[in-house]
């Protein structure tokens, strides 16, 4: 297993100045991109008024991500549904990567940082679109005066926490995964099985299981939430 703990490799670079390198991660964050794009095309592609095939497939996923967004957001705000149903879907790819032996996008702090820039700026442009630019900055003084500075540290936390959160749980499970493929290689030698690495083979199921299928859903779940519950609650 290659040491995917240490950062994204390089895989290229782009002959540009003095050159520009393209690491793992944006690699695999488009072809994330491309695999949904040709997903979306395959599954609107040949629209019926009564669904079948493909078409049920899409359409549940599409309810799905709706009924979240209505549920957390209410119906007044189903114009996020697009938005959130992407960001869902594209952190939820990322997340399960590793199942394929790929590092995951999302390991790259880079990627969350951006994400949760994104979030952040909507919170404040909807809070202000909504309420009036002078009523939201109002805000920031409220309860008292002398807590302005304290609020503004409040906000520029969101961006951090969301983005170290998960980063800090996706690479946090390539380390786990990494020691222990290092550690059960190490047995396969000791026991003169080098040839047939069959400690490698079944154990670490299990550390994937946990770290990719139930970590990676679960932090794709977190992320969306926290992103749909801070921009309702800026808009109120």
């Amino acid at each position: 297993m290659q040491p995917i703990a240490f950062g994204p490799r390089v895989m290229f670079e782009i002959p540009i100045l003095d050159g520009i390198p393209v690491t793992e991660t944006v690699v695999n964050t488009w072809l994330i991109m491309l695999v949904l794009v040709v997903l979306a095309i395959l599954g609107t592609r040949t629209l019926q008024l009564i669904p079948k095939g493909r078409q049920n497939v899409t359409e549940i996923v599409v309810e799905v991500l709706n009924n979240l967004t209505r549920q957390t957001m209410g119906d007044d705000k189903m114009g996020f549904a697009p938005y959130m149903g992407t960001l869902f879907l594209i952190l939820l790819f990322m997340n399960l990567l590793g199942l394929l032996g790929l590092r995951p996008p999302t390991a790259d702090l880079n990627t969350t940082l951006a994400l949760a820039i994104m979030t952040f700026c909507m919170i404040h442009y909807f809070g202000a679109r909504t309420k009036g630019l002078g009523t939201y900055l109002k805000g920031f003084t409220e309860p008292f005066v002398f807590l302005l500075p304290l609020n503004i540290m409040g906000e520029l936390a969101t961006p951090i926490s969301l983005s170290f959160r998960l980063f800090g749980n996706i690479v946090g499970g390539l380390i786990v995964l990494a020691l222990a493929y290092g550690g059960l290689t190490s047995l396969s030698s000791s026991l003169g099985l080098s040839a047939f690495p069959i400690m490698q083979g079944g154990i670490p199921v299990v550390l994937h299981l946990y770290f990719d299928v139930f970590a990676g859903v679960l932090q794709t779940f977190i992320f969306v939430m926290l992103t749909m519950v801070f921009v309702s609650l800026a808009m109120e």
